[in-house]
Parts: structure tokens; sequence; C-alpha cells
């Protein structure tokens, strides 16, 4: 019997938007031999490469770059395979943007198709949950407090002291909470979780609502990710026919199911309490906390809510590897953590490592500088309300603790480079014109303080000495970060504030 030759052609929405669909469609046309087969795998996250088409023959997988390139001419599965030699195929493995990074949550992804539930169990998939079916709710627990997980995004709270404040309450009906409304511009981590390894937060999310005492789970999904949406159903019923979900999951009478709920393009519900309110058939509108979520949620019971990329790093925490993830960092910076690199970079892409690695190493020795040649001038990190750092900061670590220290946040770990072209005053005002347009408008600083930003900083625009509108905006992020309801309000300034101190003399000059 001959070897059977896997041709694998990624199915990811960064792939294909550049054409990785075409090219499956024209080489699935050259097939008429029963021993090749196309595998529609997952991205690696070296977005600058997709579509990334690989090859496994006599047990060697290589691959090369089909970016921009047509297939429509080839008229047999030979040809494509010459075409596929003068390539210079290689092993993915062995380029640096892969090797330097330390891949535990994002280890399967680009290896297989997602959906394969066999391949996932064989690379110890649901051991964890087995795990913690046999330890018991507490113990499970005990183990996420111990590995030092923080939230992933946000305010990058415990997850294990969150998890227990869920559990203490006592009562019959708790929910669980996937807040996968990855909002921010320049993070893609939910999504390519979600794309090539939706049974890894499958897994997560059932081993957290077994911990917590849930058994009815949500997956709060952006509209803006249908291929995400289509991968959760199919992997959902896969997990359901393998008895990973639904009643009597793995004979341990835990019951537990999981419903998608898509939202309708508003920012602000990637926020937890406007999500809840969506999830509960309302407008997404800020609810006033207290109560936490964690005692009051969703249907007015107790909720467990956390990201993606925070669920499904939970498997990897009660596998007998648990070390390698625990004794990487310190402090609140614990583990791996996905950074997103884009913008003006050459290799933009997902970037699992070390908490301390420093923006140099991230945007040189990842990104291989800037597309355009020109020098860096300003790195935003944590979305569009995150802090924007000057090339002269290239040293700075992106740890928790030394982000906080300068007023931001790792927030969901997105990174957008920008050259000497950019105008800073420009992102000043896009701060506050994000706020008008995303704000839920319940609360007033937020509603209306981000209309004033804008005419504010239009003048500082046209009149960068003007002391009275430099205090006006001054008092205004003050006002905003005070009194507005949420974080939608409370961190526009942010930018705004980072652009005054680390770019003098462009948006105000002194």
């Amino acid at each position: 019997m001959k070897n059977i030759i896997k041709i694998f052609i990624p199915n990811e929405t960064s792939a294909n938007s550049v054409g990785a669909n075409s090219l499956y469609q024209d080489i699935s046309k050259l097939i008429n031999d029963e021993n090749i087969e196309i595998i529609r795998n997952g991205s690696w996250g070296a977005f600058w490469l997709e579509p990334f088409i690989e090859i496994k023959k006599d047990g060697i997988r290589r691959g090369a770059s089909y970016r921009n390139i047509k297939l429509s001419h080839l008229n047999t599965i030979e040809e494509f395979f010459l075409d596929f030699e003068k390539r210079n195929p290689f092993d993915i493995n062995e380029i640096d943007f892969i090797k330097k990074q330390n891949r535990i949550v994002f280890s399967r992804i680009g290896h297989e198709d997602p959906l394969n539930i066999k391949y996932y169990k064989n690379s110890k998939g649901y051991q964890s949950l087995l795990t913690a079916l046999e330890i018991g709710p507490q113990k499970t627990i005990n183990r996420i407090k111990e590995s030092g997980l923080n939230g992933r995004g946000g305010a990058a709270f415990p997850t294990g002291i969150k998890m227990q404040t869920v559990f203490d309450q006592d009562t019959s009906v708790k929910y669980l909470a996937c807040n996968a409304d990855e909002g921010d511009g320049g993070t893609f981590s939910d999504r390519l979780i979600m794309e090539s390894d939706p049974f890894a937060l499958i897994e997560g999310m059932t081993i957290a609502a077994y911990a917590v005492g849930a058994s009815k789970g949500y997956i709060y999904l952006r509209s803006e990710y249908p291929l995400a949406k289509e991968f959760l159903i199919r992997a959902i019923d896969i997990a359901l026919d393998n008895n990973y979900l639904g009643n009597n999951i793995q004979n341990s009478n835990f019951n537990f199911d999981i419903e998608l709920r898509i939202g309708a393009g508003s920012y602000v519900c990637g926020e937890e309490t406007a999500m809840m309110e969506s999830i509960e058939g309302r407008r997404g509108l800020v609810r006033s906390k207290p109560p936490l979520p964690a005692i009051n949620g969703l249907f007015g019971q107790p909720t467990l809510i956390n990201n993606v990329v925070t669920l499904a790093t939970i498997p990897a925490l009660l596998l007998n590897d648990q070390s390698d993830f625990s004794q990487i960092g310190s402090n609140k910076s614990i583990g791996t953590m996905p950074f997103q690199l884009s913008g003006n970079v050459n290799h933009g892409g997902l970037i699992e490592t070390r908490f301390d690695i420093s923006l140099n190493e991230i945007v040189k020795d990842f990104g291989y500088g800037t597309k355009s040649g020109q020098p860096i001038h300003a790195i935003q990190i944590g979305g569009p309300l995150g802090i924007y750092l000057s090339s002269s900061m290239l040293d700075t670590s992106l740890t928790i603790e030394s982000l906080q220290e300068l007023k931001g946040s790792v927030g969901h770990g997105g990174i957008i480079v920008f050259d000497n072209s950019v105008d800073m005053a420009e992102q000043a005002k896009f701060a506050m014109e994000f706020c008008v347009k995303e704000s839920c408008g319940k609360c007033t600083p937020c509603r209306i303080g981000s209309v004033r930003g804008v005419e504010i900083i239009e003048r500082l625009q046209k009149n960068k000495t003007s002391k009275n509108d430099a205090t006006l905006l001054h008092d205004l992020c003050e006002t905003l970060e005070a009194t507005s309801l949420c974080a939608m309000g409370g961190m526009t300034p942010n930018p705004i504030h980072s652009i005054i101190k680390f770019f003098p003399n462009e948006l105000i000059e002194k």
C-alpha cells in the first residue's frame, strides 16, 4: 500500500482572506488519486506567510507560502508538486518566528484539522477534563490558583479567585459565560483558538463549569467572526457526540451544555455586564457594579466570566507539565501571553511567549522591523484604549506590572506598530472618536465627554499652544476617568495621556 500524501491548506480567516479557499478549490480539482488527501488545517499564526501550504510525504512535512499566487493554470497534481518544490519548502517549526516562542496554549494550532477530535485526544486533549472529574471541584480550583493564572485581558484578575467566588455561592443554578467578543483592533488570539483549536476552548469551559458548579455555558461571539461561528457549532456537536458535553459527561453525573450567542457589532458588549445584558436579550448597556457577576450575574445567578484565551489555558494547567506554564514569569505576570503583532511590520502574527519579553524583541526579532522601512515612531499596546509608547521605550518589558507603572495595560495583548509618518494628534482624536461611536450612552461622561473631547483636540490641532484647551482636555480626561460607569469611558484618556507625556509637542506644545 502506498503512503498517503497529505496536503495541508489552512481554513482560517487570515489565510482565506488572501486566497486559501481558491487554492483549495484549484488543488482539489487536480486530485484523482485516493492516496492523496487534502486537510484543511488551522493557521500557525505566521500571517505574513499565508496562505501557507504544506505537504507531508514519507513522514516529512514541509511548507511554502502561496501569497498572491494562483494555480488555476495547472493541469495535473504532479504539476502542483513540481511547483511546490520550486518554492524551496521548509519546516515551519524551524523558523525563528515559531522556534523562539513558548507554545503551550497554542501548541496545536496549525498541525491538523481543528475538528479532528481523534487528533485532539492524541495530543493530550481531554486528559485534563478527566483529571478534574477525578480530583473534584475544589481541588481543580486549587490547581488553577496554584498555577498563578490571571485573566488574559482587561484587569488581569486572578482566575482561581474568580472561580472560588462562584463556587462558594450557595445556589443550584450557576452559569459560565465565555467572552468571545474580541473587539480590540490588532487582536486575534481568541479567533485563532476558535478557528484552529476549538476543542481547547470547549474543554476549558467544561472544566471551569464543573469546578464552579455551572450546568449551562454561553459563548458570546462577535458577529464579525462567521468562520469561528461555523467551527464552534460543529465542534460543540462533535463534543456532544463523544460525550464530552451534554448529560452524564464521561459517566461522571456532571451535565453541561454550551450555547452560542452572536453579538450585533457593539464594542461595549466586550464589557462583561453589557455582554450579560445582550445574552439576556436586551440592549447592551453597562450595569452598575456591585453586585459582581460572580455573585449576581446572568439571569440573576452566579456567573463565571472569562475570555477565550483564559479558558483555553485551563486544560494545560491540569496536565502533568503544568510547571512549564507556571514557572515562567513572576508576580501577576505568570505563564505565557499570546501577543498579537500587527500594523507597520514585516512579520505580523501571533506570538505566544513569556511575559517579560521586551518590545524590542517582539518588534525586531519577531516582526523584522517596519514594512515601510521607516523608523518606528509609536507602538500602541492593549487595543484602541491602550497607551502609545515611543521608539525610545523599546526596552519596556511586556509585563502586567511594567505597563501598569506606565498607566497602561497589557489588555488582550494587541501590539500595533506605527512608523514616523503617523500623526499622533490624529491618534489622540481617534481615541475620542472611538468612544463617541462605541459608547453605550448610559452614562453622561462617556456619552457627552467624548464628543467634547473630539472638539477640543480638533482645536489643539489648529493651535497646539492653547493653554485653555490644554487645561480643558486635562480636566475632561480626569472627569472621564473618575466618573464613567465602565472602562469604555474610564480608559479613553489613556492613549491621550500617553501621547502628551511620551510625544511632547505632537499634540500640545508647551
